[in-house]
Formats: C-alpha cells, structure tokens, sequence
C-alpha cells in the first residue's frame, strides 16, 4: 500500500494548525536499511510563530531550534527529558517559526497504536540524524497521502495544558 508522496511545498503555510488537522489520516513512512515501516497518523499538536508560549521559537531563534525558521517540508528532531526525541514537521515560510509535532501513530498492518512522542519515535528509531533532513525517501522518513478522509467532526481540537 503505497500513497501519494507528499511534497516540501504542501507544508508551505502559516496556518500551521490546519496542516496539523490535514495530517491526520496521512501514513508516515520510515525506511530502516531495506525495511518499511508505515503508520497512520492519528495525533498532532501545532506550534506556530513568535507568539505561541509552548513553541521552542517563543523567546527567539537559539542553535536548538533554528530549523523551525528554515523552508518548511524539513523534520525538527530533538531530545527531551535526557530519554526521548520528538518528531515534528516544519511548517510556514521561511524566518516564520511554525512546526507540529507528529503526537501518535497507528502502526500497519497491525493496526497497534503507539501513543505518545517519545514512544512513536523509539518504536520507529527516529534520532537526531533526522533534525533538518527534508520530508523524502533518501532520507528515510517521508509522509504519503492515503486518501483517508477524517471529518471535522471526529477531529477534538483542545486547548494546552500549563501554558
């Protein structure tokens, strides 16, 4: 099962919570060495822009987080907590710092769900060699879209916690 490639150009926006919603449903696909591993989208979360107090680019640009102000379509890896790396998406026009961090997937075909950034991540052996790659095969992390369709209605939007 095989869907269509999405390209860096479709994250080109600044309505980074709509491209969060419209990456639901949409299979993220990590090649290891000759394997593929594919997994539904099922939870995002949106970061955009100098205003947003959860977003590492709230109190500027640092060497941590200067791939957010880069072309959109490239991966944001990092490490948290000294134990985990969170996977998110660069979204907006450049200098404009927007991301959304890819929260759970639903492996295929057997159909296990892996809640969680932390846990998504180790499951699919994403590190910080992925930090600035672009959103392709060669660099063996890439989103396809799989026709799935998810009404608003099924969507829950909900606001942030301790912010």
């Amino acid at each position: 099962m095989t869907g269509m490639l999405m390209k860096k150009e479709d994250f080109l926006s600044k309505n980074t919570p709509v491209l969060a919603k419209n990456l639901l449903g949409k299979i993220l696909v990590r090649k290891i060495g000759n394997k593929e591993m594919r997994a539904v989208i099922f939870e995002t979360e949106a970061y955009g822009g100098f205003l947003d107090k959860a977003s590492h680019a709230y109190k500027g640009k640092t060497e941590r987080n200067e791939i957010m102000f880069q072309e959109a379509g490239n991966w944001y890896v990092y490490f948290i907590y000294g134990k985990y790396f969170m996977l998110n998406l660069v979204t907006g026009p450049v200098r404009y710092p927007a991301a959304i961090l890819i929260r759970g997937v639903e492996i295929l075909p057997e159909r296990k769900r892996v809640d969680g950034p932390g846990r998504l991540t180790k499951f699919l052996r994403i590190d910080k060699n992925l930090n600035g790659k672009a959103i392709e095969k060669k660099s063996g992390l890439w989103i396809e879209s799989s026709g799935i369709k998810i009404k608003s209605k099924d969507i829950k939007s909900l606001p942030r916690v301790g912010i």
